[in-house]
């Protein structure tokens, strides 16, 4: 027989559905070849997918060469294939082979018993194994593979029986390629259960009738299980274990009882609203009262664990019954905002079902304190995802839980805007990442199978809402709401997987929606089949009570009782809320910072400059190789860099680079953690920063100064981001909303990208204190400014957040002593465009220093970076120098008051740009240029005081951007407003345009040299 027509054969007789990996190395045979795979080894992969069958084929052409170079169990392999024996007869075990590992299926746990046919297996004796006993076995395992794979797809999760995830799937189908080989006769044969599944419990072989009974409870009833694309077959075993276990559902009365009494409470406070409110949107939770039960049970359950802080991050529908059943909110409170009373304190507030929480209280079935809070949010579907997550990170950062153990971040979405919305998928992908990950997630999915009035089949192109979470090989659990034990389980599972292995995790709640998108919508307009068959099911308190009755769990009194328990609850809690006359904002915020106000002087901030010698050490710290240099090869660009920064120091002088990480490493030696996030912050983008440095011949060997500056300094945290800006900047608001004594920052890599993430900027970082009485002193580092780089590496949009500033450009404040801090406690976020490195240390530092916290919206330059002018002495940055609001002008023109005409206003790079053109033009006595750095709030009194110096100067606002960008709009009213409309400013610089640069070099060349001749024409 020849080579090909004995592989022929060989390949010709294995089976089709042998599932998996071969045992030895598939590469070239290197001195004597290994064993032939065992039969545990024959279940990985199919044998004529190509890997197998190559591995077949090189024993085979060694074995030709020379019978000694392959194993002896090889060599009778083929002795007897080539004789004509069929595989299973052919293959002979050595006495030395390996014992089957966990994670192999051997070929001899599909073999039957001894059974009635008297055929006694391969294993325990010469006898052969028939190729029927084989292929049939193989087939039932097909079977048990067909319904972990594709079981959900025909899983009864549907309380109105319409959803068809895919219509061209049936219970026949999903196993039609395996039964075709069996008949009515053999659904009583047993079968040898393979260790890929645990429907057998304790019992080694079913008959295929059972077998198929038990496949079918675990994965076609009221849960559907997707799992099978996970990669690791730990995790896929764990969870095979916990669905196909017989009895996996069992629930005790006790826990029954209970489960009814939060059904009830679920539904009856949602029935109450709609009585004594009809009129109001609440968007409550009918049709999916069983989302009070699952969260509860989830954290039931894992704080049974360990966990002893939730996150959570909600949408609208069902907040209100969640504040007040699982967070425990005092329902006066919840009543009260249906009152339509004033505010007793601060802030515009928000619609009810926006509000957050945070809640201390007792777990009563634990009896474990526990903290719960649901973080606040806008109406923009999923924009809370990355906040929540960094708010958990951050929580189990300062509390030290690097696992998670302690703290667990719940994630509420609806079906539509799961599978609609771009931040999910980004937020998705933090999941894995060492410095944003929080070590998994329960995401929880009220899928009420619409979208406002959009059918799912026009709103998404997978078969489920839930399909984005495959991508980080999330388990997906899909579960009829109307059968509450179901749920039960599942949510219980949900929490052990996360315990376990520490990844995010879906359950996807099959519901429905039995009112409009609000109470006051109409469905029928667009849903009249869906809501004809909602209008006849019963609502699930009634089906799980109904239930119970029948068991004799409870009676139906005992069933009465604990609704009137609970509608007693809430009149008692609408009665006392009558007498309510004001709202209070701040009963509703979700991350309250204890004892960081109190005992403070509310307008009295820290000084921000510092010891001479502490600058001298962080600055040579920063400038130096690594102690073990010896070992440590940097790259000499690198080394360059180093030794400059060292000149720098003997200079007593800071750039851009070294300003920043004087202000970070004084922090840190404060014991305040610092936090740098962003693309490419590590590095920097213009290649300036350089913090963490590598080594050349070791990959991961990193060193981090700035980490390393004292024994006992807070922790410094610099982490390059994934390549996203929406998720990224909501982590890092999130992140920094749970420790006031943190200093957090973002950078984009360029200014422009900022936008990608409008709706953190819009809806969180702008509003949320007024909306939410909500802090926060995030930083965003924009890198900004018209370098000839075109439309979109040139304009951070400055003008966008000025205009989204919160002071009035028609009033003049009080001037007083403590009227630039007072400005700041007033004012939604601080915008400002430094020029020195000087005051960008001051204005980092003062972050920290103020009695409260605002954002600060900072243009950075990228030019400037590298300008020889652009540094700062350590006199600008000693203990009794402070951030300078705006710099006046300094030179000849100082001291020529009376002979200046015309004072220039600019902020950032543009400065150097214009006192070059001024010296070329020999102007420096009668041109005045002052800087204003802080832009937002404005330095009316400095601006004032400027003028005043030069009466007889024509005042002119020159920026680079065009005239409808920039700060001019800003800019142009407030100092009429300063000097009291009495002189008139003009503009100097770019004519409006739609785009915010050109692309073309020259043209770029000659706008420049334009605005010049504009700012210094006399």
């Amino acid at each position: 027989m020849n080579r090909a027509r004995a592989l022929s054969h060989l390949l010709a007789r294995a089976p089709l559905a042998l599932p998996l990996r071969t045992l030895g190395a598939t590469g070239a045979v290197r001195g004597k070849a290994s064993a032939p795979p065992s039969p545990s080894a024959l279940a990985a992969e199919p044998f004529l997918n190509g890997s197998s069958s190559n591995y077949v084929e090189e024993m085979y052409n060694a074995w030709l060469h020379d019978p000694k170079s392959v194993h002896q169990s090889w060599d009778t392999f083929f002795r007897n294939a080539t004789a004509g024996a069929p595989p299973g007869e052919a293959y002979t075990s050595p006495p030395t082979l390996a014992e089957p590992t966990p994670h192999h299926v051997p070929l001899s746990s599909l073999a039957p018993a001894f059974s009635s046919s008297g055929v006694a297996p391969a294993y325990a004796s010469e006898a052969p194994i028939s190729d029927k006993v084989i292929d049939d076995h193989l087939a039932v395992q097909g079977i048990i593979r067909a319904y972990q794979i594709r079981g959900h797809s025909i899983a009864k999760i549907d309380p109105l029986g319409i959803s068809t995830v895919d219509e061209s799937q049936s219970r026949e189908l999903v196993v039609r390629n395996y039964m075709n080989r069996f008949n009515e006769s053999d659904m009583e044969r047993s079968f040898k259960l393979p260790l890929s599944t645990f429907v057998g419990g304790n019992e080694k072989s079913l008959p295929l009738k059972e077998i198929i009974k038990r496949l079918e409870d675990a994965y076609c009833r009221s849960i559907g299980v997707e799992f099978m694309f996970i990669n690791s077959l730990e995790q896929c075993n764990w969870i095979r274990q916990k669905f196909e276990t017989p009895g996996f559902m069992h629930m005790d009365n006790k826990e029954k009882r209970l489960l009814l009494a939060r059904i009830t409470r679920s539904h009856g406070f949602e029935a109450f609203l709609a009585r004594k409110f009809s009129s109001e949107k609440r968007f409550g939770l009918e049709g999916c009262e069983i989302l009070i039960p699952a969260m509860k049970q989830v954290i039931d359950r894992s704080t049974s664990l360990g966990v002893e802080s939730f996150v959570m991050g909600m949408p609208h529908r069902g907040r209100l019954n969640v504040l007040s059943n699982v967070c425990r909110k005092p329902l006066e409170h919840i009543f009260t905002q249906f009152a339509g009373l004033d505010t007793g304190d601060e802030g515009s507030g928000d619609v009810k079902y926006h509000l957050g929480t945070y809640q201390e209280r007792l777990n009563r079935v634990t009896n474990k304190n526990i903290r719960l809070a649901i973080v606040a949010n806008p109406s923009h579907l999923e924009a809370v995802n990355p906040v929540v997550q960094g708010k958990t990170r951050a929580e189990q950062f300062y509390h030290g839980d690097s696992e998670g153990n302690k703290v667990l971040s719940v994630l509420l979405h609806g079906d539509a805007a799961f599978s609609g919305q771009g931040i999910v998928y980004e937020t998705f992908h933090l999941s894995e990442l060492p410095e944003y990950t929080t070590h998994g997630t329960i995401h929880i999915v009220v899928n009420n199978q619409i979208g406002f009035t959009t059918d799912p089949r026009m709103s998404r192109s997978s078969p489920y809402c839930t399909d984005v979470a495959r991508v980080v090989n999330a388990p997906i659990f899909h579960v009829n709401a109307d059968d509450p034990e179901a749920v039960m389980h599942v949510c219980n599972v949900a929490a052990d997987w996360r315990n376990t292995f520490h990844k995010d995790v879906v359950i996807d709640l099959v519901c429905y929606r039995r009112n409009g998108h609000n109470e006051i919508d109409e469905p029928m307009f667009t849903q009249p089949l869906m809501y004809n068959r909602i209008r006849k099911l019963k609502p699930v308190n009634e089906l799980y009570a109904e239930k119970l009755i029948t068991e004799g769990v409870v009676t139906a009194q005992e069933a009465k009782d604990v609704r009137d328990k609970y509608e007693k609850i809430l009149e008692e809690a609408f009665t006392a809320a009558k007498s309510e006359t004001r709202v209070f904002n701040k009963h509703w915020i979700d991350s309250p910072w204890s004892g960081f106000f109190e005992g403070k002087d509310p307008l009295k901030a820290s000084p921000t400059g510092v010891h001479e010698d502490t600058l001298t050490h962080i600055c040579r710290r920063f400038s130096s190789a690594p102690p073990n240099a010896s070992d440590f090869q940097i790259h000499r660009g690198l080394q360059r860099i180093l030794n400059s920064r060292m000149e720098m120091v003997k200079e007593r002088t800071v750039d851009w680079a070294m300003g920043e990480a004087v202000a970070f490493g004084s922090l840190l030696k404060e014991g305040v953690h610092v936090r740098l996030s962003g693309q490419d912050v590590e590095r920097g983008t213009f290649s300036h920063r350089h913090h963490v440095l590598h080594h050349q011949k070791v990959d991961k060997s990193q060193y981090n100064s700035l980490a390393n500056l004292y024994p006992d300094q807070a922790p410094y945290t610099v982490c390059n981001s994934s390549l996203s800006e929406y998720a990224v900047l909501g982590f890092e608001l999130g992140f920094s909303m749970t420790n006031p004594n943190a200093l957090v920052i973002w950078e984009a890599q360029f200014g422009d990208f900022n936008n990608t993430a409008q709706c953190i900027i819009d809806q969180f970082i702008s509003s949320g204190q007024t909306k939410w009485i909500r802090q926060t002193g995030l930083v965003m580092l924009l890198p900004h400014g018209m370098e000839g780089m075109g439309p979109e590496h040139s304009s951070a949009r400055l003008e966008r957040f000025l205009q989204m500033t919160s002071d009035d450009p028609d009033v003049l404040p009080a001037f007083s002593s403590d009227f630039a801090i007072r400005q700041l406690s007033d004012i939604n976020w601080i915008v400002a465009n430094c020029s020195t490195p000087g005051n960008l240390f001051h204005i980092l530092r003062r972050q920290i220093a103020l009695p409260f916290r605002k954002p600060l919206i900072l243009m950075t330059p990228k030019s400037l970076l590298r300008h020889p002018e652009a540094k700062s002495s350590f006199d600008d940055m000693v203990e009794t120098t402070e951030f300078q609001r705006v710099i006046p002008e300094k030179g000849a023109a100082a001291n020529n008051g009376a002979g200046v005409k015309r004072l220039i206003f600019c902020s950032g790079k543009v400065y150097y740009d214009l006192t070059a053109a001024r010296k070329e033009a020999g102007l420096e006595d009668s041109i005045a240029i002052s800087r204003v750095e802080q832009i937002a709030p404005f330095p009316y009194d400095l601006v004032k005081q400027e003028c005043d110096k030069y009466p007889d100067a024509e005042v002119v606002w020159s920026q680079e951007e065009n005239k409808n960008m920039g700060a001019w709009s800003y800019v142009q009213p407030r100092v009429a407003t300063a000097l009291n409309h009495e002189r008139h400013i003009t503009y100097a610089g770019r004519p409006v345009s739609a785009s915010p640069a050109t692309g073309n070099k020259k043209t770029h060349l000659r706008e420049v040299k334009q605005l010049l001749e504009d700012s210094l024409a006399l």
